[in-house]
């Protein structure tokens, strides 16, 4: 197809790399994307929790629970298997309606406009329809008992359990991750860099630290590691904080008041350690309310 314009670099990069593959292939690379990010970006928080440095154990949510390498390592072993067993074959089965809904691979890539708002319409959709599965994962018995259960055996999450679940779970959760893309189609670039994205939030907000340089801080409605960290701590009796990524469906919804209560009391905790660390010069020793 000619453009009628000299390729970007990026699209000579896409050229060259996607020319002799199929669709198919390329959109597989979702799946290698998962695990190849999935074991990195965990990697700083892996660190830090055997570290256990009294610089970073002042943002650590919840101090009194701390993690071995070879507990860490079990996490990521099941979620690989899971990864394999679950998300493969979802690859495989989705992939005729990606091509029914239209995801193209062919050239122009999209503007860097264009990926902007396609990615902020597929977080405010995932995180809607995330609220309202997660929240009847809760609400039904069986839903929790059989299903939800396995996610919440991390009272104190990490970031290696951002994606431990149920292989069940996996699936019902992931039909809200492509529900965006379904409704607003885009570029194979687009979908790819939109599931990376929604795996690293995801990481970030099991990693069980509230880091308040994050960069995350400065996006409206962002509910962050200490939001969903309370969900992990109170577990089966949570009816607090069900959305994935922002707080608004909370809010709107009343889900958030037992929170929201809790969080002035951990902000106020927290400031009257960091003063016990300037006056002690040791590290503050958390309590769990």
């Amino acid at each position: 197809m000619s453009l009628g314009r000299n390729l970007t670099y990026g699209e000579t990069l896409w050229f060259n790399y996607t020319a002799n593959k199929s669709d198919f292939y390329l959109y597989c690379h979702n799946t290698i994307f998962l695990i190849i990010f999935y074991t990195l970006v965990p990697l700083p928080m892996v660190m830090i929790e055997l570290l256990r440095s009294k610089k970073f154990e002042i943002y650590k949510i919840q101090p009194k629970t701390t993690f071995t390498l070879s507990e860490m390592m079990e996490c990521y072993r099941k979620v690989l298997i899971t990864f394999v067993f679950a998300v493969g074959p979802l690859q495989l089965f989705s992939y005729p309606i990606i091509e029914w809904v239209g995801i193209r691979t062919s050239l122009p890539l999209p503007s860097a406009s264009e990926v902007f708002w396609q990615l902020v319409v597929y977080f405010l959709v995932e995180d809607y329809a995330n609220y309202w599965l997660h929240r009847m994962l809760h609400h039904y018995k069986w839903g929790y008992d059989k299903i939800h259960r396995v996610h919440h055996e991390y009272v104190a999450p990490i970031s290696f359990a951002a994606p431990y679940a149920h292989w069940a779970e996996i699936i019902i959760l992931g039909l809200a991750s492509f529900l965006g893309p379904l409704l607003v189609p885009c570029h194979m670039f687009t979908f790819l860099l939109w599931f990376v994205l929604r795996q690293i939030e995801a990481i970030e907000t099991h990693s069980g630290y509230e880091f308040p340089w994050s960069p995350s801080k400065y996006i409206p409605f962002y509910g962050g590691a200490i939001y969903h960290d309370y969900h992990h701590f109170v577990g089966e009796s949570c009816h607090s904080n069900f959305a994935s990524v922002f707080t608004y469906c909370d809010y709107i919804y009343g889900t958030d008041k037992g929170y929201r209560y809790q969080k002035e009391v951990f902000e106020k905790r927290r400031e009257k350690l960091k003063m016990e660390e300037k006056v002690n010069g040791s590290a503050p020793v958390f309590k769990s309310e």
